[in-house]
């Protein structure tokens, strides 16, 4: 593998709240202590930042005021190392990686679980929302967020595994499926079809998706990851017929909708495990008949740790999966603008921002 030299500027993506995406030429920063420079391979584009920085500016997890800063976008970035700084000791130049989302203080007791995700420090930031993210030429991390992109995987599936992927093994983690178990998961956009891959992997022995959406319904079942999949009108009486009337032991809810939380719980078998993952909306449930006499066990997870994302990449590679598989559109950074339009819109699968070279033959 050759060197490739580092320019003084780069382009990165920024998001007015108009529903537009601007590229900018900016510097390409330098790496300070326990930091690490990135050439961007792949750069996803999350729902989230459709519903909170995209078509306008709002607050975020009960924060006053807009959650964006102003800075470049994007939180599902991977990439190979040009560059580090002082005190770096796991990663060098020349190595892939996946980056963690959520730069977190390393001091409080989430961080130190490896759950930087919900970090309680003062500094705790997200790339691509509070810090410069992935959208761009190149990124800025700590060391601290960086997990190892295995060889068997591209520069995209480590994208879709820093964000969704991460999301949707914390909650089939949460309900330890296995063979024994039918897995139905609710609302069949990325995270949804990242569930049912990894649900394929941890060995789910039937796996039912639900999805209003009838073009969404049909990309995913061209995917081959649901023994069946269902829309919303009646879905109780297919779901019933298809697990011999006793529901499903597993369900997961990633529409974020109170009505696909109400479909992922009611549908729950007896003694059955229910994970609600998406985020937004609000829930509502009869408790005596659906939850207590049900004797139903409700989890809830927002994202994932970093060891378990590490874990995840690994097991991916041994179940043979690739994430990149429920992409439907990949752009460069210089069409980012058409890329977030295709992610806001009626669009099917991941909509994904790509490097212009091939990273590792530079």
């Amino acid at each position: 593998m050759g060197s490739t030299a580092i320019p003084a500027t780069m382009r990165g993506v920024y998001l007015p709240g108009d529903s537009t995406a601007v590229v900018r030429e900016i510097p390409v920063p330098e790496p300070g202590p326990g930091q690490l420079l990135l050439r961007v391979g792949a750069s996803g584009i999350c729902g989230s930042d459709i519903g909170y920085i995209y078509r306008e500016h709002k607050s975020h997890r009960g924060v006053d005021g807009p959650a964006y800063q102003g800075v470049v976008t994007g939180h599902e970035p991977s990439g190979r190392v040009v560059a580090a700084g002082p005190g770096v000791r796991q990663f060098g130049v020349g190595d892939r990686v996946i980056v963690y989302h959520i730069a977190g203080c390393m001091n409080c007791d989430n961080c130190r679980r490896g759950y930087q995700i919900s970090c309680t420090g003062a500094s705790r930031a997200s790339y691509g929302w509070q810090r410069d993210g992935g959208n761009a030429d190149y990124i800025l991390v700590e060391e601290t967020t960086c997990i190892r992109l295995p060889d068997e995987l591209s520069y995209v599936d480590g994208a879709l595994i820093a964000c969704g992927f991460g999301t949707a093994y914390e909650g089939l983690r949460r309900l330890a499926v296995s063979g024994e178990d039918d897995l139905l998961v609710v609302g069949l956009g990325p995270v949804g079809l990242a569930a049912a891959m990894i649900g394929r992997g941890m060995g789910a022995r039937r796996i039912i998706g639900v999805e209003p959406s009838e073009q969404r319904r049909s990309w995913a079942e061209g995917l081959d990851l649901f023994d069946a999949t269902v829309g919303v009108e009646a879905p109780g009486e297919v779901i019933a017929d298809l697990t011999g009337g006793r529901g499903a032991s597993t369900t997961i809810d990633c529409s974020g909708s109170r009505a696909g939380r109400s479909t992922a719980i009611e549908n729950a078998a007896e003694w059955g495990r229910v994970s609600l993952v998406g985020e937004g909306g609000t829930l509502e449930t009869e408790v005596s008949d659906t939850l207590l006499h049900k004797q139903l066990t409700l989890f809830a997870s927002w994202v994932t740790s970093v060891p378990a994302m590490a874990q995840l990449a690994d097991n991916l590679v041994r179940w043979g999966s690739r994430p990149e598989k429920i992409v439907s559109d990949r752009l460069p950074l210089a069409e980012a603008d058409a890329a977030y339009r295709m992610a806001a819109g009626a669009g099917t699968g991941k909509v994904v921002l790509v490097a212009d070279t091939d990273l590792d033959a530079s």
